[in-house]
């Protein structure tokens, strides 16, 4: 629903920007302590950037409008993560900490322009009305008790 998401963009600025930075983060940490290949997180953020581009041609494909899913900034904090990663590769509580807070505050901030790319909510409502549902989905009306004084 158009109305629902640009209406709530605020809102799903705010939690997605919590799970994307957390689930990069944590990902790839994880990967980059268990393998010791630095460059991991980048690696990571560019595989969801071309998975995040391929889920929003599907949804154009549907005949939704093109901005209707936005691509988040996967690849600046991933960037931070690595050099994070690289400066501090005797630490490993070093890397989940301040790799951790670098992701945690740069995410948001670069994902700050896409609030700004995302249409008015009018407009979209205007232009994309809510598609009816055919005739076969179409909730038949209960008929208790219509017959109840005849």
């Amino acid at each position: 629903d158009y109305i629902f998401y640009t209406d709530w963009q605020w809102t799903s600025f705010v939690v997605f920007s919590v799970s994307r930075s957390t689930m990069l983060a944590v990902g790839a940490v994880y990967y980059m302590l268990f393998t010791g290949v630095p460059g991991t997180a980048t690696y990571y953020a560019t595989i969801m950037t071309i998975y995040t581009w391929v889920a929003k041609g599907a949804w154009f494909a549907l005949g939704y409008p093109y901005d209707f899913i936005v691509v988040p900034v996967w690849i600046p904090s991933a960037m931070l993560l690595d050099l994070t990663y690289w400066a501090t590769r005797r630490n490993k509580h070093a890397v989940i900490i301040i790799g951790g807070t670098l992701v945690g505050l740069s995410f948001p901030l670069f994902n700050m322009v896409n609030l700004l790319l995302v249409r008015d909510p009018l407009e979209i409502a205007f232009k994309y009305p809510r598609p009816t549902l055919p005739a076969y989905m179409t909730p038949i009306e209960p008929q208790v008790g219509k017959f109840y004084n005849s």
